[in-house]
């Protein structure tokens, strides 16, 4: 067996294994968690996943046991491997691809400068390393024909790069098929001339191919229909690896289309794995509406499918559709330490399950040394701003979640701000912030962006100086809305305004404005987030002091 993720030499079963089931609870990555890539390589199970305009670029995810996972490192993560500086909403990595072969891990993926007016700019690259945790490689470029790359090592050593292939005139399908290029492991270059592969099937949009071999065939899968709830993952297969590809006369191996009532919708853009024994799963993304085929604040999450061969040697799904529990593999159940609720920053670099916004941690902005158990966010450019935004947070993994810090901030004038944010993309945002007022007062006040228009929300004087010492804010998710909270030393939590819309933190409110050809203005790809959000936009050197992040699921 070879695939497009391919492994290591396998092991036995690990020690205490049983055929007692445990069962995959999905989505096994809550929130923003899209387009997976999963890799075996003996024992250890890895996801990867697109991370679009955040750092570090392509998040990774570690299992034993295909039940529980654990956040790694992400792996880009230095301006030497990545630099989103400027790239659009929903630009930057795009479904990235993760491999292994002569002793190392390969990384391909897409960088997205543009994605507007029937346009893509999109630079694919390969990154190598012996470990998950690195060190990466730099960059190698290859071509920008189209994004969604992937690579295949077959058995003979051999290796193909795969990617659609774009096609940017009017009156033609932006999406014209998936071709094929001769890829030089050795050299770190692409050899020979492109092949198309697959031209995809009616279900049109065809992307995201993953490679595989199998009992004497090729198999492509790939993700068709947009990646919404049209979405599905189709499965052609060829006897020799340039096609022709036949496309699995059963229909897409997995979808939700036309199925409203399932708790997980827009199923598609899969990868398979294969356990040590010999079982078969399928790692895809999923959204989870509010409301049927409604908006999902959540964004486009990871779940993971049962696979079994069918007689005549196709991948199938029980039903076609994704299930909410399925059983797990016969593996010895491997559970991680449960992370700590609450990050007191006493270490030197920012944990796994943080993320910032369009250029890298580092200390000329994300301080943890300078105040000892405190990140000091120096302040950085305004909410539009796409070159140097001071924002770290979460994904939100839950309908029911919050973040609380406490703040401290001596703003200078109107200018400079400092709180936490419900956050989608630059257009769509809830913010409570402490800045200071035309008459001198330190002030706490809520600022909504919707679709670009700014509402100003409720505001309370803290102080009538510059200083008010420390302030707690809270925000809140909690289905369909977003709730701010505060309080001073000695005070109960005081809410602070009104309940705020949720859903305009969603893919489905970001992307649904049309442009005149009726291609999404503006594609959205994202998630909401919670955060801690620093301003200084007059860089008069402006910034502040957070205490600790607290994150719970409810």
């Amino acid at each position: 067996m070879s695939t497009g993720a391919t492994t290591s030499p396998a092991a036995p079963p690990a020690a205490g294994a049983t055929d007692r089931r445990a069962v995959i609870a999905n989505p096994v990555l809550t929130g923003f968690h899209p387009d997976p890539s999963i890799l075996r390589v003996g024992d250890d199970y890895y996801l990867a996943t697109s991370t679009f305009e955040w750092c570090p670029g392509v998040r990774l995810h570690h299992s034993r046991d295909l039940v529980h996972w654990r956040p790694l490192p992400g792996v880009l993560d230095e301006r030497r491997l990545l630099d989103l500086t400027g790239v659009p909403d929903s630009g930057g990595v795009w479904a990235p691809c993760l491999s292994y072969a002569h002793g190392l891990f390969h990384l391909v993926f897409t960088r997205v400068d543009n994605h507007h007016g029937g346009w893509w700019d999109a630079q694919n690259y390969v990154v190598t390393a012996p470990a998950p945790e690195g060190p990466w490689s730099d960059p190698v470029p290859v071509h920008a024909r189209g994004f969604d790359p992937s690579l295949f090592h077959d058995e003979d050593g051999t290796c193909w790069m795969l990617a659609l292939t774009g096609d940017w005139r009017p009156g033609r399908t932006p999406f014209a098929g998936i071709q094929a290029q001769a890829w030089d492991c050795a050299a770190g270059r692409l050899t020979g001339a492109a092949h198309p592969l697959f031209a995809g099937t009616d279900a049109g949009v065809t992307e995201g191919p993953h490679l595989y071999r199998h009992g004497g065939w090729y198999y492509l899968m790939t993700a068709e229909g947009g990646t919404s709830y049209d979405h599905q993952v189709t499965v052609a297969r060829s006897r020799t690896l340039l096609g022709p590809y036949e496309p699995d006369p059963a229909g897409p191996t997995l979808t939700s289309r036309g199925r409203p009532g399932l708790a997980l919708q827009k199923a598609g853009h899969g990868s398979l794995v294969e356990t040590a024994s010999g079982e078969w799963y399928l790692a895809h993304l999923t959204g989870r509406p509010l409301t049927p085929l409604g908006r999902c604040v959540l964004g486009r999450e990871t779940a993971i499918q049962r696979v079994e061969w069918s007689p005549d040697g196709w991948p199938r799904v029980a039903g076609g559709v994704p299930a909410e529990q399925v059983p797990a593999p016969r593996l010895a159940p491997h559970p991680f330490p449960a992370a700590p609720a609450r990050d007191d920053f006493d270490g030197d670099r920012l944990g796994p399950h943080w993320a910032t916004l369009r250029r890298h941690a580092a200390a000329d902005w994300a301080d943890l040394t300078s105040r000892p158990s405190h990140l000091r966010l120096h302040g950085g450019q305004s909410p539009r701003g796409l070159r140097s935004p001071s924002l770290v947070a979460r994904r939100a993994g839950s309908l029911h979640c919050s973040l609380e810090t406490s703040l401290e901030a001596a703003p200078a004038d109107v200018r400079q701000l400092a709180g936490v944010t419900a956050y989608y993309d630059t257009r769509n945002w809830h913010y409570a912030y402490v800045s200071r007022d035309d008459e001198g007062r330190t002030v706490l006040a809520v600022l909504t962006c919707d679709d670009g228009v700014r509402v100003a929300g409720a505001q309370v004087v803290l102080a009538e100086g510059a200083r008010s010492g420390p302030v707690e804010l809270r925000v809140t998710l909690d289905e369909p809305h977003v709730l701010f909270d505060h309080r001073t030393p000695g005070r109960d939590w005081t809410e602070l305004g009104p309940p705020l819309d949720a859903t305009i933190l969603s893919d489905e409110y970001a992307g649904e404005k049309q442009d005149t050809d009726g291609r999404a203005a503006s594609p959205a790809f994202t998630g909401a987030f919670l955060g801690l959000w620093v301003q200084d936009i007059g860089a008069d050197g402006g910034y502040a002091d957070f205490d600790h992040a607290t994150y719970r699921q409810h």
